[in-house]
């Protein structure tokens, strides 16, 4: 299908694998709130991705816990941006933020971000992460997807650019 203009580049999604892909290797997304007068406010946060659902960390007297408390919808966002498939692929997805502060989670979730963030490093690096990571005040939260927009630039590229020529 060749096309005439981008005015519509829903016609482009990720491919379910590609989209796994991006949030396993990722580990960095913009995360998004409302405030207690409506508007959007967000901050880049460190991820991982488990069982369907993006699990991410802040303390107590963060705004955005209290936002979330209010109204436990949120938004993410991930970038291919410095994966090795390079820049042009997306995803954003709307969804309800829930909290918690048990051990159990703790357990698991603190030291599979370390190795998230630092990937290849040393254990006693990641091991003294984990030790910061774990505060009084220090939150778990826990995003579970409800709706997914993604975005597959080559694909656009591919059928705008070169299709006339072969060259897809």
């Amino acid at each position: 299908m060749s096309i005439t203009n981008y005015e519509d580049v829903a016609l482009y999604p990720l491919d379910d694998q590609d989209a796994e892909s991006i949030l396993l290797e990722q580990n960095e997304c913009s995360f998004v709130w409302g405030t207690r007068d409506h508007w959007p406010v967000g901050v880049i946060m460190n991820y991982v991705w488990r069982h369907g659902r993006f699990w991410l960390t802040a303390t107590s007297q963060r705004a955005r816990i209290r936002a979330i408390e209010r109204d436990a919808r949120v938004c993410i966002i991930v970038s291919s941006i410095g994966l090795e498939r390079g820049a042009g692929r997306s995803l954003t997805i709307k969804g309800r933020a829930s909290l918690h502060d048990d051990a159990k989670t703790k357990a698991w979730f603190y030291p599979d971000l370390a190795r998230s963030v630092f990937r290849g490093a040393p254990g006693d690096l990641i091991e003294r992460f984990v030790d910061l990571l774990d505060s009084e005040r220090r939150l778990i939260l826990e995003v579970t997807p409800e709706k997914w927009i993604t975005y597959d630039a080559s694909k656009m590229m591919g059928e705008s650019l070169f299709s006339d020529t072969g060259n897809t």
